[in-house]
């Protein structure tokens, strides 16, 4: 794989990995405000099921002590484009200093059980509705 190939693949890899963060964090701050204010698509099943799993992966990653796929990817693609991680492009610079903050690993794994308490505490206080089926009545 060519060294450009690979470090756009990198670059490609940190967007998606902000776009999964973002998903928890907003999909958790809008459930936790839409379910109170009546908001109906913070209770869509399809919406809620993803969120719930996703963040029960990453928390349990944590207790695992394993790092997110993403981010092992990111980084071997990194080192095959002969670049050292984190500190290259301007793409890989800016996200990834909004996503990865330096903390010893019993924080993360504190802050993501945490997350994911919230996130299931949320489920049982506003549950994810069936989409209710609109029969058509012939005329």
């Amino acid at each position: 794989m060519p060294p450009t190939l690979a470090a756009g693949l990198a670059d490609a890899i940190l967007a998606l990995h902000v776009g999964v963060v973002a998903f928890v964090v907003l999909g958790t701050l809008a459930i936790l405000a839409g379910g109170p204010l009546g908001w109906h698509w913070v209770r869509g099943r399809a919406f809620r099921s993803a969120h719930l799993l996703l963040m029960l992966v990453i928390a349990l990653q944590a207790w695992l002590g394993r790092l997110c796929p993403l981010t092992v990817w990111e980084q071997a693609l990194r080192i095959r484009a002969g670049q050292t991680t984190y500190d290259t492009s301007f793409i890989q610079h800016w996200l990834s200093r909004l996503i990865f903050f330096d903390a010893p690993w019993w924080a993360f794994v504190a802050a993501y059980t945490a997350f994911a308490a919230v996130v299931a505490c949320a489920w049982w206080r506003w549950p994810p509705r069936h989409r209710r089926r609109v029969e058509n009545q012939a005329s």
